[in-house]
């Protein structure tokens, strides 16, 4: 089969005719992968900064795949334990170091599929695995949103931050957003959010007290320099959840309005398969597609890295295989 194979870190995958991967037994299945997404988790590793890169590797954690009973999506996440709040040391995603999404055929464990929604195109299931059960599991598991909540959502445009968007909305939240460019604030307002605000501005975070009232939530994927303001910004008794730090470290905040205000800070990492499950349920429930940003023939994965890379997207990145 075809895939699209990482020889050398900071290079482009190559693609190549590798062998047809190989059932391990009667609980896993063959798939052919109709569609597959883009991941900042591919980027990182492309670039060497990713713990326990192993190469070569066929990259990819997202697809829609077709079987002989009918269309489904992947749960990227496997082995992940029997323990619902974190974890085991066993977990991992496909796409390094197992064979990823970025190929003619795949197989996966017969429990990770899971039914396309009667509303979604094989393209639009795609999108959901990864960043949506990302943006679920930080979201209301962890974050525990409800209606009425005011929740912000830093980095406008990613695929988990779009979906976290959604996911809000959906819940009857009252939502807000950043970014560090205009254009995607504006595309934000036109989903629904309340407002947004574009973080090269000076002072973005007191625009953002003053438009909003303080939040509740904040679902963030960028820590570094961004954090100390977020604190500012909390109502409270309010809960602050990322699952990314983009920007790198945090430095010189003071931790006395943390525990003065009863601020929770909540690290959070893909979900179970119960979440998945339930954010199954839930875009089935509520009817919701996602923001796909652009659509890429297989042939084209070097330009869809591309626009990832240069952080051009709006939605997730899609491949037609």
């Amino acid at each position: 089969m075809k895939a699209w194979n990482l020889l050398k870190l900071s290079e482009n995958p190559v693609l190549s005719e590798v062998n047809d991967p190989q059932l391990w037994d009667n609980n896993h299945i063959m798939a052919d992968i109709s569609h597959s997404a883009l991941n900042h988790r591919d980027v990182w590793i492309i670039k060497g900064k990713y713990p326990s890169i192993k190469l070569p590797c066929v990259l990819g954690s997202d697809a829609s795949v077709l079987t002989g009973s009918g269309k489904y999506i992947i749960n990227p996440g496997l082995e992940w334990g029997d323990e619902e709040s974190f974890q085991s040391d066993s977990f991992h995603i496909l796409g390094m170091p197992g064979q990823g999404t970025f190929a003619e055929k795949i197989v996966v464990p017969e429990n990770s599929l899971f039914e396309v929604p009667d509303h979604l195109t094989m393209a639009e299931a795609a999108a959901i695995p990864l960043a949506g059960v990302t943006a679920y599991r930080a979201l209301i598991k962890r974050a525990g949103a409800k209606q009425g909540d005011k929740v912000l959502i830093t980095g406008a445009g990613g695929g988990v931050s779009l979906w976290a968007v959604q996911f809000a909305l959906a819940l009857g939240c009252e939502v807000y957003v950043t970014s560090g460019k205009e254009a995607k604030i504006e595309k934000a307002l036109a989903l629904g959010v309340a407002g947004g605000v574009c973080t090269i501005e000076n002072d973005w975070h007191k625009s953002l007290l003053q438009k909003s009232g303080g939040f509740d939530i904040i679902i963030d994927s960028i820590m570094g320099n961004t954090f100390p303001q977020l604190i500012k910004i909390c109502n409270a008794g309010a809960k602050i959840c990322f699952y990314g730090a983009s920007a790198g470290n945090t430095q010189d905040f003071s931790p006395h309005i943390i525990f003065w205000r009863q601020i929770s800070l909540l690290g959070s990492t893909m979900g179970s398969p119960e979440d998945f499950s339930e954010m199954m349920a839930f875009i089935k429930q509520n009817k919701i597609k996602p923001v796909i940003d652009r659509v890429y023939s297989f042939s084209q994965l070097p330009d869809a890295l591309e626009r990832m890379q240069t952080s051009a997207q709006f939605g997730k990145i899609i491949l037609e295989h």
